[in-house]
């Protein structure tokens, strides 16, 4: 599979990352054998990057992925996690984790954009991986706390990455008007950019987008099906777009789409898959996957090429920008 560098860096990504989300057991319960297999189905389609963070799951999904990646050769993958929320252990009472994931709640997260405590964050990611470094750090979800991320997160990943313990660093945010201001202001290296860059959310394309292009910072795009919408050839009632059901407007563009992706031979997800790394500053697309099926699935579908009449017929139906 090919490969990109994430901006002056000397870090490559596989244009098709694996994100690890589903790997915390998010939205269902995942057993370590099924979430073994998703790992090894798409290292055998090809995929070298990996992506967690210790919210998924509360460290579920990176002791996943740390168990896979330790009996591959260091240098023959690319890892990324992420900082701004520690994990503080708890007694879980027989409750769940109140974050969506289908784990017992043996830790509470404690959002933390400090020096020490990105640094505390990337030990512990390091000891729940058994892995020996962290390519791409990023501070994740920082709207609610982004003065605090600019502020003091920012200069400790920019001491990390001097150190050598990280080679890129940057954030993982959805809000586009907050990262373009990261990216102008701070030497970071790559975006990990969500839901703001697909087929039915070009809000990328306004100002955040063109920033990464002029200032050499790479993104990728996650959330690039939008919460399932765009998951499927064609979406029926009951849909999520952005985690919620989706309205008849979305959801009638949608099956626009998937007309004119039928017509041509290839489905919505294929097209889906494609759109984002259309644009210069995109280098790879994190694609969330919880089971060998669907990982095998996803490299399937990545490797369909897109014929140009498709995007061509998306502009003249007023579909895409």
């Amino acid at each position: 599979m090919n490969t990109n560098r994430l901006g002056h860096t000397d870090v490559q990504v596989t244009r098709l990352g694996f994100g690890g989300g589903p790997l915390g057991g998010l939205f269902a319960p995942l057993d370590d054998e099924t979430a073994a297999g998703a790992l090894a189905a798409a290292w055998d389609g090809g995929i070298r990057y990996y992506d967690t963070s210790p919210h998924y799951g509360i460290g579920h999904s990176e002791r996943r992925i740390g168990e896979f990646l330790r009996h591959r050769p260091r240098d023959s993958f690319t890892l990324s996690t992420k900082v701004g929320r520690l994990l503080v252990p708890q007694g879980a009472g027989g409750k769940l984790d109140p974050d969506g994931f289908h784990v017992p709640a043996t830790h509470r997260r404690v959002r933390d954009f400090t020096r020490d405590g990105i640094r505390r964050s990337v030990e512990d990611s390091l000891e729940r991986m058994g892995l020996d470094r962290i390519d791409v750090l990023y501070l994740h979800d920082a709207e609610e706390f982004f003065d605090d991320a600019v502020r003091d997160g920012y200069p400790a990943l920019a001491e990390l990455r001097s150190e050598g313990t990280v080679g890129a660093i940057g954030a993982g945010m959805y809000d586009t008007a907050m990262l373009t201001t990261l990216v102008k202001e701070a030497d970071i290296d790559v975006v990990m950019q969500s839901g703001r860059h697909t087929l039915l959310d070009h809000s990328a394309l306004d100002t955040f987008l063109p920033a990464c292009e002029e200032r050499g910072v790479s993104v990728i795009a996650a959330s690039i099906f939008n919460s399932g919408l765009l998951a499927v050839p064609r979406p029926g009632e009951g849909a999520h777009f952005d985690y919620e059901t989706a309205t008849p407007d979305v959801l009638r563009r949608a099956n626009e789409m998937a007309d004119v992706c039928e017509a041509h031979g290839v489905t919505l997800p294929q097209v889906a898959m494609a759109f984002p790394l259309r644009h210069p500053a995109v280098a790879g697309i994190a694609v969330g996957m919880r089971s060998a099926e669907e990982a095998r699935r996803n490299v399937e579908s990545f490797a369909v090429e897109v014929p140009a009449r498709v995007w061509a017929d998306l502009r003249a139906a007023g579909l895409i920008r």
